[in-house]
Order: structure tokens, then C-alpha cells, then sequence
């Protein structure tokens, strides 16, 4: 299977299923002397890791991450860095009758007609497992990014249900298991999601990421803009079905005079009275924030009886049994976070050995 990796100059690379012995991954790409070992790391992953509340999926996985090459005496070498996580609460049995039939909205089905073979346990490849990888990945990121660049992410909209932008409090997205900004919503949440878990159905959800600190020039105007390359990464986290920069969809139904973001001098420094385009203009970050968003689809596994066919062709139905999350959503926020980490990461190396020289603030050169 190809296509496992992303990124330029830093590069990913993922491997290991959702049933297998482990799962890992390895980066490419990451400057040396950076402070790092497994404790920067860890915390990013216990925050995707699934068994932690009600609303998630109640396999127990500790996800403890392992360096296994690229750091020494605590220091990045700048040599290819592997990660390892153990996959220790599998619970293949849970998946023997559907080894014979395709899951209605799941991969199956497409991978059998690819590949002509496929781990149904868990979805193998195909897994949300596979997003352990792509947050430790993250968290190195960031450590190439620096403290000045700030990523976080909140679920805003949980199904049909909006948040309260006028509420909106950043110190509450971990003061909740749902990742969201508005302590209210949170709290209706709850009884939404409890009554959809008991209904054995699923629901959908909009998760927001946004970049303080991102400096102008990073992205290149024509096949390497940074927002194109931050839709397709996000993009590839499973179950995402849109996504959107700055106002996205939105920026349809203003008028030119709404959606320009107006510029001033401030202290010497560009600034701009609105940010709709999401820090973004011309595919090259402008200096605000980067904005983005992203709609992920409801579970596919659900305990309702749905139409399918086997591998025989034979109509049949099936119900899913296991261990599933009732709003996959919930868990994609720090999956989010890690995948705009590792591509600004990614342009900010590019933006290094094209322009070392460029400015970190938006400011304009004096002549």
C-alpha cells in the first residue's frame, strides 16, 4: 500500500493497523538540537486517547509513546525519528461476523475492490487508530514551530447543535470531555449524546483550529498554497467530509466590501481590521491567525440494522457490535490541532531554505 506519508521538508511517514502488535510512525526532516523526549509528547496523546469518558469508545489503550531512534541525551540528531505506541486492549472477536460483509459508510467495501483483500478487524488500516501516529507526529511539530506559534482546537457544533460564539472561552475546551469552547453547550451536549449512545446511533460534528503566532510568508502561490495543503491534511483524518478556511462557505454570501480585510499601519507593523480570509491570502499566511474548520461525518458503526452485501454478492444486513464512539468528532480536536501543526511545521522548514531572511512579524521592508 503506498501513499503513507506527507509532508516536504518534514515529513511523516505512518505504519501499523488498528488490531496489529503496534502502531508507529516515523519523521523525516526534523532540524536537530531540539529539546525532546516522550514526556513533550505524551500529553497530546492523552488527550485523543480514546476510554476516557462516556461519549468516546471504551477501548483502554494508554497510548505511551516510545522514541526508538533520532534523540540523544534529550536532544533532536536531526536522523530519522521513530515512534512506537503498543496496541495492548484489542478485541478482534468483536468483528468475526462482519468478515464476510461490507459496513455501510465504512472502507470496507472500497478496500476489498482496491486491494482485493482486507484486516477487517477494526477497520484495520482504515482505523481512527491510525490518528495516535499523526498526534505524536504533532507534538514534535510543534516543538519545530516553537512557543510562539499557539495551535488549538474546539469542537464547536455537535450534530444540528451550534455553540454560542458569544460565550466562546478557550479555558473551558479542557474543562469538558467534548472539547468545547461554550461551558453551556457543553453542558446540553451531555444529554444529547447520552440519548444518541443509548439510541445506538451516531451523530456528526465541527471541529475549528486556530494558529495564533503563524508568521507571514509561509505557503507559495500557485501548487504549494498553505491553505490547499491545510484542507488536504485535514482532510485525511477519517470520517472528515469538509473543510473549510477563514469564513469558508460563509464568504459566498458577503459582498466585496464585507469580506475584504481592511489594512492599517500599526506601530510600524501591518495590521487588519477583520481576519475572514482565515490568515490566509493568495495561498501565503498573512501574520493573523489561521483559521480553519472541519465537518466530520457520524460514526459508521452503529447497532441499527442496515442494508449491505457480502463478498459473495448476496444482500444481506448487518448490525455493528463493538466498541465505537457515538460522535467521532469528539476525538478528532487534538487530531486536528497535530495535522495543522505538522503542516506548518512543513512550511516553515520550506520558508527557511527559500527565505532565510524573511520577516517574522508582518512587516513591511523600508527602503
Amino acid at each position: 500500500m503506498s501513499h503513507n506519508s506527507f509532508g516536504h521538508l518534514f515529513r511523516i511517514t505512518t505504519w501499523g493497523e488498528s488490531h496489529g502488535p503496534a502502531i508507529g510512525c516515523v519523521i523525516d526532516g526534523c532540524p536537530p538540537r531540539l529539546a525532546l523526549s516522550e514526556a513533550d509528547i505524551q500529553p497530546f496523546l492523552d488527550r485523543r486517547r480514546p476510554g476516557q469518558s462516556r461519549f468516546t469508545t471504551q477501548r483502554q489503550e494508554p497510548d505511551q509513546v516510545r522514541i526508538l531512534s533520532g534523540v540523544f541525551e534529550g536532544m533532536t540528531t536531526g536522523t530519522p525519528i521513530a515512534l512506537q505506541i503498543d496496541n495492548v486492549d484489542q478485541r478482534s472477536r468483536d468483528y468475526g461476523e462482519i468478515a464476510a460483509k461490507f459496513r455501510p459508510g465504512h472502507a470496507d467495501l472500497t478496500y476489498e475492490l482496491k486491494y482485493g483483500i482486507r484486516d477487517y478487524r477494526g477497520g484495520g488500516r482504515s482505523s481512527a487508530r491510525e490518528t495516535a501516529m499523526r498526534v505524536a507526529a504533532g507534538a514534535i511539530a510543534r516543538r519545530v514551530l516553537g512557543a510562539g506559534v499557539r495551535i488549538r482546537g474546539a469542537l464547536v457544533q455537535l450534530g444540528p447543535h451550534r455553540i454560542d460564539r458569544t460565550r466562546w472561552d478557550w479555558d473551558a475546551v479542557d474543562a469538558n470531555p467534548f472539547f468545547c469552547p461554550d461551558p453551556v453547550a457543553a453542558a446540553e451536549w451531555e444529554e444529547i449524546l447520552l440519548a444518541v449512545r443509548r439510541a445506538g446511533s451516531s451523530v456528526g460534528a465541527v471541529i475549528e483550529v486556530v494558529a495564533d503566532g503563524v508568521p507571514p510568508g509561509l505557503g507559495a502561490p500557485v501548487y504549494a498554497k498553505l491553505d490547499a495543503d491545510l484542507a488536504g491534511a485535514l482532510m485525511s483524518i477519517n470520517a472528515v467530509k469538509g473543510v473549510e478556511i477563514g469564513d469558508g462557505f460563509a464568504a459566498a454570501s458577503l459582498s466585496g466590501e464585507d469580506n475584504a480585510d481592511e489594512l492599517r499601519m500599526a506601530d510600524g507593523i501591518v495590521a487588519f481590521g477583520s481576519n475572514h480570509a482565515g490568515g490566509i491570502l493568495g495561498g501565503i499566511s498573512s501574520g493573523q491567525p489561521v483559521v480553519a474548520r472541519f465537518a466530520v461525518k457520524p460514526t459508521s458503526s452503529i447497532l441499527a440494522p442496515r442494508r449491505t452485501v457480502d463478498r459473495d454478492g448476496r444482500e444481506t444486513e448487518i448490525a455493528t457490535k463493538g466498541r465505537h464512539d457515538p460522535c467521532v468528532g469528539i476525538r478528532a480536536v487534538p487530531v486536528g490541532e497535530a495535522m495543522v501543526a505538522c503542516v506548518l511545521a512543513d512550511h516553515l522548514l520550506r520558508q527557511r531554505a527559500q527565505n532565510p531572511d524573511a520577516p517574522e512579524v508582518a512587516r513591511l521592508p523600508r527602503n
